[in-house]
């Protein structure tokens, strides 16, 4: 298809996916001068996105009330023999797939460890990769719950960060078709806004046979970026119900207290030892070195930061290998399992299962085992990216047990992240709260982002194009100009993606070639 028409496809549909009123898209009063501290107050940036944490964590504490019907739902669904299926699209996939793997890792009782199954749009493989467009189709998300085999006596809970995630939508009102049990729809956004500006989801939120849990927290650290605070709420939320209702003595207001003492535990943390590790890591990409992240306990929360960093600030994905050689660019980062000697076993040990990928007919190739296994985890991977390098340097990264703590290790730099003693939820949130705003930070100071908008946004699906578009107009207005018609940046955006190239801005590109046509 041409580019003119591509655009003028997007702008027929544009009204259904023009999201810039919701809270999860809006700029944080506290972080919008988030990339200058980057290079001038690295501090005083950890503080801001510890504080918008906090906040977050707070404001959850009021929104609890839902709790106690979900666990009463769970407790049921386990006691009756169904199973618990847990649905999500990009950041709220991989929570699924990662809460999975805490219940196969102890969360949940030895005997309910199966009956938990996380899955997300494009399958297993979409754990390292976006698949382009996926999420903007219901049919895919109601023929993959049809492929997993749910029925008439198990429970779905979906999350969308956003609430208004096709793919998602069509996977709860499928369920609400299929089952006894009246699915779960939650989202971090308010009803009233949603309703006014998304009819699919006021459709969902509406729907009688459908249960809601709005857990809108407010704007990200950085705008739209809801691999943040929204799923960490979100995963907290889902995965202490699913601990709770399987306690056969489970108690709803034990909720609230583990709430209490994460926020407490969050509160007296000390995130200053951030300070070293992104100043360090920062430092390796600027010198044209490359990173491994090592773990063995820790791979789906270490994996999700890792990967979400490449949709987040448009870099390179992780490369895959055929054989001993890959012809991709190579990523800033990558994980090893280094206890795993084979690409298979590596997936196998951090999925606490075998992966599911998609065998559709159609040409989607990327969605497929093959395609997951390319992407070699395992101790082979030190090897590889050694060999794949260069003269570039190859830095460790590791991220493990420590007596009984989780301890960072980078360089010649070493510290205690995370505390021994929390409970194996809390623990991995706390990690994944520290991971999103290393990462953050780090790329804060590559300048892949301005104030606390994501310059680098890619432009994948139909949300991301009119986030690219609301940020070129915002970018327009504070550098005093005028804003320019939506339609027309649109088609300008369009005609500059065609020609972007593997490391360029496309929202700056296309911002440059508007102020050059209008002087």
């Amino acid at each position: 298809m041409k580019t003119a028409e591509s655009a003028d496809e997007f702008l027929a549909c544009s009204a259904d996916f023009q999201l810039g009123q919701l809270d999860t898209e809006q700029s944080h009063p506290l972080t919008q001068h988030l990339s200058q501290q980057c290079q001038s107050d690295l501090p005083a940036a950890i503080n801001a996105l510890k504080t918008v944490d906090q906040q977050a964590l707070a404001t959850m504490s009021q929104l609890t009330s839902p709790a106690a019907n979900l666990i009463a739902d769970i407790h049921t669904v386990f006691n009756s023999g169904g199973r618990i299926f847990l649905a999500g699209c990009g950041a709220t996939g991989r929570l699924s797939i990662a809460l999975e793997t805490f219940c196969r890792e102890g969360l949940v009782p030895l005997a309910f460890k199966d009956r938990v199954i996380g899955f997300m749009a494009g399958g297993d493989a979409a754990l390292i990769r976006s698949i382009e467009g996926f999420e903007d189709f219901p049919e895919y998300g109601t023929r993959q719950l049809h492929e997993l085999g749910f029925g008439a006596n198990d429970l779905l809970i979906a999350s969308t960060e956003g609430g208004e995630t096709p793919w998602v939508i069509g996977v709860t009102e499928e369920a609400a078709r299929i089952s006894r049990m009246a699915p779960w729809f939650c989202y971090c956004n308010p009803d009233e806004l949603l309703r006014q500006l998304v009819e699919r989801s006021r459709c969902v939120i509406d729907h009688p046979g459908i249960r809601k849990w709005n857990l809108a927290v407010g704007p990200m650290g950085i705008a739209g970026s809801t691999r943040m605070q929204a799923s960490t709420v979100l995963q907290y939320a889902i995965g202490l119900t699913l601990e709770l209702a399987a306690k056969e003595d489970f108690a709803t207001q034990s909720f609230s207290n583990r709430l209490k003492c994460f926020r407490a535990t969050v509160d007296r943390s000390d995130w200053n030892f951030l300070v070293e590790f992104i100043v360090r890591e920062s430092e390796i990409y600027q010198g044209g070195d490359r990173t491994l992240y090592i773990t063995d306990d820790y791979g789906v929360t270490v994996l999700t930061d890792t990967t979400e960093r490449a949709p987040t600030f448009s870099l390179s994905i992780f490369e895959r290998y055929v054989g001993e050689a890959t012809t991709e660019p190579l990523s800033l980062c990558y994980l090893t399992l280094p206890t795993e000697p084979a690409a298979a076993l590596a997936w196998r040990r951090l999925l606490r299962r075998e992966p599911r990928c998609l065998t559709w007919p159609e040409n989607l190739p990327v969605t497929r085992r093959e395609q997951l296994m390319g992407y070699d985890i395992s101790s082979n991977a030190a090897r590889h990216r050694a060999q794949s390098c260069g003269e570039a340097r190859h830095h460790c990264f590791s991220i493990d047990h420590v007596d009984g703590a989780v301890g960072w290790s980078l360089d010649r730099l070493a510290a205690e992240a995370v505390p021994a003693g929390l409970p194996l939820l809390e623990s991995q949130l706390l990690l994944k709260i520290l991971l999103n705003a290393h990462s953050t930070l780090v790329m804060g100071r590559l300048s892949r982002y301005a104030g606390n908008l994501m310059t680098y946004v890619k432009p994948s699906n139909n949300k991301l194009i009119d986030r690219a578009i609301r940020y070129i107009q915002t970018l327009q207005c504070e550098a005093g100009g005028t804003k320019t018609d939506y339609a027309v940046v649109c088609r300008e955006l369009y005609r500059q993606r065609e020609t972007l190239a593997p490391d360029e801005p496309i929202v700056l590109k296309t911002l440059n070639a508007l102020k050059l046509q209008h002087g």
